[in-house]
Formats: C-alpha cells, sequence, structure tokens
C-alpha cells in the first residue's frame, strides 16, 4: 500500500546532521534551506534499452502509428532503437547502475506516523492497523478447487475455504467450522490471454487497497496487443481501495479502447494514465459515499503502473512507486528495472544528497512525491517505449512485492524458469514470495509474456 504522499518533519539537517527543531525552515548550525525540496527527474518518453546513443533516423516497428504528441516536444514521437543488449536504463535516460540494493528485513513503508500536509507535495504512509489480523486469505500459490468440485452446499449457497464442506452464511461465517471466510478483494487472480494477474491482502492489512486490470486486443492490423495496469492505494487517504480500483479499470479500458483504433501505445498509455486521474479525482466529490468517512481526511488517492506489450514494442508508464522490471527469458542476460519511482528517496539520490544506500535506509525514503488524486499538486505521467532483442517476461508489481526483491537482478532470481508460458502461476508463485518474505502490505503482480503471442494463448 503506498505511502501518504506527505513529507514528515526532517529531524536532521541534510547538510551537516546537526538536530532540529519542529517547524525550523533553516538550519541553525549551516543556515541550509530545510524548505528545498529537489525537482524529479525530468521525464524522458523513449528510452534506449542499452543505453546506446540514438541511431540517425527513428526507428519503427511494422504497424503504421499515427503520431503521439508531446513526445520530443516537437509533435513526434522519440524515435524507438533495438538493442543489442539489455541493460536497461531509467525514465531520466540514464543508465541504470549495475546493482540496486536489497530490500531492508522490515519495509521502511509501514513507519506509522501522523499524516501532515506540506508544501513540498510529499504524503507519508499512516497505517493504524494491529500487527496481525484473524482473516487470513487462501494461499496464494494453491488456489482452492472450483466450486464445482466442492461437496453441494444448497443452491446459490458458497462454500467455505476452510473445511470444504460447510455452507456460508450471510454474515460470511462457515455454519459447520465457524471459519470467516475472506473479501472478495482479499485475494483476486485474473487471466486474461497470455497475460495474468494475482493480487493478495498480505498478512498484517485488514483490507486489500491494491487493484488492477489486464486484457488482450488486436492493433488495427491484426497483431496482438497485451495490457497490464497495476494501483496501490494511498493508505492514509479517504478510501483508497476504491481509488485504485476506479483507477485501474479506467486505465485498463482507455487502453484497451483506443490500441484497436491505432493510438499509439505511448500515447495511448499517457491517456490512460488521465483517465484514471480523472476516475480518481472524481471521488473525492461522492458525497454519498464520502459523508460516511471521517470529514477531514485527504482525499482518495492511488499510485499507479502500467505496461503494453505488442509484438515488438515494450511501453510502460506510472506514478508514484510501482514498478515494472525486464526478465529476460534467457538468465544469462541482465535483468533491468524500466521504471524510477516518485519518491523521497530517489529525488535525494537524484539530487546528490545522500548516497542510494543512505537514502533508502532513512524512514523517509518511501514517501511518494506523485500520485493520482485531487490533492495532487501536479500531475506528471511518466511514459517509456523500449524494443527488446530477445523474448523475456515483463513483471509490473508493486511495492508490497518489490519490498522482498528490490533490485532487477532479486526479481529475476524470484520469477520461475516459465513465467512467459504460465503466467499466472508465476504471479501466484511472486506473490508467495512476498508473503514469505514477511507479507507487509498488500501484494500485486502482473506478468506480461514479450513478445505478445498471438491471440488465443494462454498459460500452459
Amino acid at each position: 500500500m503506498s505511502q501518504m504522499p506527505q513529507q514528515a518533519p526532517v529531524s536532521k539537517c541534510p547538510s551537516c546532521e546537526e538536530p532540529l527543531e519542529p517547524g525550523d525552515r533553516f538550519c541553525g548550525a549551516c543556515g541550509y534551506d530545510l524548505s528545498v525540496v529537489p525537482a524529479p527527474p525530468e521525464d524522458s518518453p523513449t528510452v534506449v534499452m542499452n543505453g546506446a546513443a540514438p541511431g540517425p533516423g527513428p526507428a519503427r516497428d511494422e504497424v503504421d502509428w499515427p503520431t503521439a504528441r508531446d513526445s520530443d516536444g516537437q509533435g513526434r514521437p522519440a524515435p524507438v532503437h533495438a538493442a543489442a543488449e539489455l541493460p536497461g536504463t531509467d525514465s531520466g535516460g540514464s543508465p541504470l547502475p549495475p546493482q540496486e540494493p536489497s530490500a531492508p528485513e522490515e519495509p521502511a513503508r509501514e513507519t506509522a506516523r501522523e499524516a501532515q500536509e506540506h508544501s513540498s507535495g510529499v504524503r507519508l504512509d499512516r497505517p493504524a492497523e494491529p500487527d496481525e489480523y484473524p482473516l487470513q486469505a487462501p494461499a496464494p500459490r494453491s488456489a482452492p478447487e472450483p466450486a464445482a468440485a466442492a461437496p453441494a452446499a444448497g443452491a446459490g449457497g458458497k462454500v467455505c475455504v476452510a473445511c470444504r464442506a460447510g455452507r456460508v452464511d450471510r454474515d460470511g461465517y462457515c455454519e459447520n467450522c465457524g471459519h470467516a471466510q475472506p473479501r472478495e478483494r482479499d485475494h483476486m487472480e485474473q487471466e486474461s490471454g497470455p497475460v495474468a494477474a494475482v493480487s493478495d491482502r498480505g498478512l498484517r492489512h485488514h483490507r486489500n487497497e491494491d487493484a488492477f486490470s489486464v486484457g488482450c486486443t488486436a492493433l488495427p492490423d491484426g497483431a496482438p496487443a497485451t495490457v497490464a495496469i497495476v494501483c496501490d492505494g494511498v493508505s492514509s487517504a479517504t478510501r483508497p481501495d476504491d481509488a485504485s480500483l476506479a483507477a485501474s479499470r479506467a486505465a485498463g479500458e482507455s487502453l484497451l479502447g483506443a490500441l484497436p483504433r491505432g493510438t499509439h501505445p505511448q500515447q495511448a498509455m499517457h491517456d490512460a494514465i488521465l483517465a484514471a486521474s480523472h476516475a480518481v479525482n472524481a471521488l473525492a466529490a461522492e458525497p454519498a459515499t464520502a459523508r460516511e468517512q471521517a470529514p477531514h481526511q485527504n482525499a482518495p488517492a492511488c499510485t499507479l503502473v502500467g505496461a503494453v506489450v505488442t509484438a515488438g514494442l515494450l511501453v510502460v508508464g506510472w506514478v508514484g512507486d510501482s514498478r515494472v522490471y525486464w526478465v529476460p527469458a534467457d538468465r544469462a542476460t541482465p535483468p533491468a528495472r524500466l521504471t524510477e519511482d516518485d519518491s523521497w528517496a530517489a529525488q535525494m539520490v537524484a539530487a546528490g544528497l545522500m548516497s542510494e544506500a543512505e537514502a533508502y535506509a532513512d524512514e523517509r525514503a518511501h514517501a511518494i512525491t506523485g500520485w493520482l488524486g485531487a490533492d495532487a499538486y501536479e500531475l506528471e505521467p511518466h511514459t517509456a517505449s523500449f524494443k527488446p532483442d530477445r523474448p523475456g517476461v515483463v513483471v509490473v508489481c508493486t511495492d508490497g512485492l518489490w519490498n522482498y526483491a528490490e533490485s532487477a537482478q532479486e526479481m529475476a532470481e524470484a520469477t520461475p524458469l516459465d513465467a512467459a508460458v504460465r503466467p499466472l502461476h508465476s504471479a501466484r508463485v511472486l506473490v508467495g514470495h512476498a508473503l514469505d518474505g514477511g507479507g507487509h502490505d498488500n501484494v500485486t503482480v502482473a506478468l506480461l509474456p514479450f513478445p505478445a503471442p498471438p491471440q488465443g494463448a494462454g498459460s500452459a
């Protein structure tokens, strides 16, 4: 679950580490301006995957894409280049570091603190929840048998997921063993052709505030295209579960509607993020449901990350700190992280104020600086396009997973070797990896094989 985008008070000066008092605007020892928050790195819509310099002309795949606006400042999409190797680059166009720091044993994102508004546009998560809850979702790696194979429980009755014999009453409890049944969003799975996604509540939270949307469609020339959107609700906002659900549905519908019309995938991703933003903003003006909440809470908010895969093109888009990883089928070649977090730690590193290890060890590391919601200061959708020269799988996930496999290499090691042909099974394995690691957050992951296989192909 994403952190509430609000900045926590600074306890020590970032420059000289002198202790600070609440409300200080300047360091009393060195005069450092404490209100300075470095600007996020500029988005580079099209990135060369191996970091090589662009060629003399734009390289396009075989589909005659319409022009994508706002790509290079002159109304033309930036060129897409084939890659000889696949180390990847970040959304600012800089080469990715050879290694990334491992995730801490206890994810810093779950630090409980009071949400506070600041002009810097940063939110911190405030999960006011006990450590454990009695309601537990079924194990994601061993999905329950279909209801048709279970004992009959009466007309229209549900069968208990625990004893597989008793009927579930209207209150959600088994009449045979008394076991509380998981809610619909506690554990969700979906497979659409070659793309699949799994979302789980995790082991520490009372509800699942993640959501996803997956689908497959065809481009105007009949070539296949697959789509995945993953959203992470901001936990200290009002109705974060509603926000993530509205955003994922709006973005998914936008992409599946635009691609068959011939819209360039990069432009379609940009428009989908805007559509998701409008859907989340609309939730802030719903009095029928809003009056059930505390009157002075933050507007509904969430993060978003998505991917579009065609026969030769990979497009990613994001706002927030959910991520996309590239895992090649040949594990002898390097994997890559294809997104750059909108977070406090990423900004500190980009500004040169902290090393990566120092920034991610700070309790403010996972405070997000970009999100979807009516109280967002300025929406800056990030998009990037890639043209891998080899098959692989695209992993789209929330921090509930990457907290336990942060570097690209760690994610590749956690991903099954047959992920491209068994995406649903592999998504279950990755969710299980997060739960085995502690399950401190909601966990959502979607897998898309690259290149997109012909329509009708699915998990083996």
